[in-house]
């Protein structure tokens, strides 16, 4: 199954983690320093649903978002 959405393309999107070490400066500490930056990934919620379309029924990959937004027909089965 394909991680993106094929109404709008959302797909999943690379970010990190900063982790951090030491007691912040206003509570009396010399402050907080960066220890590691975890490369992590952050998925769209893309399902997997039966949709009408204009030549009949056709099962497609939608994020939640546009699900809600009301871009696509649900099938009935």
């Amino acid at each position: 199954m394909s991680k993106a959405c094929e109404i709008c393309g959302k797909a999943r999107v690379v970010g990190g983690t900063i982790t951090r070490r030491g007691m912040p400066k206003k509570k009396g500490g010399i402050g907080t320093h960066v220890v590691k930056n975890n490369k992590r990934i952050f998925n769209a919620n893309i399902q997997s649903i039966r949709v009408m379309t204009g030549s009949g029924t056709k099962t497609m990959n939608v994020c939640s978002a546009c699900i809600r937004a009301g871009k696509i027909r649900k099938s009935p089965r």
